[in-house]
């Protein structure tokens, strides 16, 4: 008995990592977030607004269906040649796991976060999936990262990022370094992957780090 039972325990999947797309300008930093923690074999929970679809149009190739059957279809022969394991839940999705405290992710990730959501999390507001699932990692008190895109800030966005900040939230701007001397977009977009890779403890070779090279 004893033995089944390891043998049970071991084939469960790993904790997931919610990542969450919403309709802030930086939707390369998100697609390529996906594209690394299934690199690195982590299974990945993927939830994302109506507006990030018009986002990513606008800034990628990527084209994302609005339905989550679809899109899952879609991303996972995208990425079919990655270790990880992705599933896509819709915007309004409440029986996706990460809507219950009884079945958190390990993680979440908000990238890119607009202002909008991100006063909604500091509010305390669920009116979508992204926004529950927000809540749920608060109260649970496990790892909840935001990437904010906005410039400049108002007192308003500060003060909410303040709250969430003393809630136990990361912020954390999307702003690249340039130690690293970059030569191409996607060098910075890297840079502030491996930042978010880095709160997640999922090693990468992404970037050089200081006092490196």
């Amino acid at each position: 008995m004893p033995e089944a039972n390891s043998a049970n325990s071991a084939s469960r999947p790993t904790a997931a990592v919610c990542l969450a797309l919403t309709g802030a300008s930086g939707m390369p930093y998100g697609l390529r977030l996906l594209e690394c923690l299934l690199d690195a074999s982590r299974h990945v929970q993927l939830v994302y607004s109506p507006t990030a679809r018009i986002v990513a149009r606008q800034e990628t190739d990527v084209t994302l269906p609005e339905g989550a059957a679809d899109a899952q279809r879609q991303l996972r022969a995208h990425f079919a040649e990655l270790p990880g394991r992705l599933d896509v839940y819709g915007h309004e999705d409440w029986f996706a796991p990460m809507a219950s405290g009884s079945n958190p992710p390990s993680a979440m990730v908000v990238c890119p976060c607009t202002m909008g959501t991100l006063a909604a999390i500091a509010q305390g507001l669920a009116s979508n999936l992204i926004e529950r699932a927000a809540d749920v990692m608060l109260k649970e008190n496990r790892p909840l990262i935001l990437v904010p895109r906005e410039t400049p800030f108002s007192a308003i966005h500060l003060e909410n990022m303040l709250r969430l900040s003393r809630a136990g939230a990361v912020l954390l701007p999307p702003n690249p370094g340039f130690y690293h001397r970059p030569r191409t977009a996607a060098e910075l977009v890297d840079f502030v992957v491996a930042r978010i890779l880095d709160q997640l403890n999922v090693p990468h070779q992404l970037a050089a780090r200081w006092g490196e090279g």
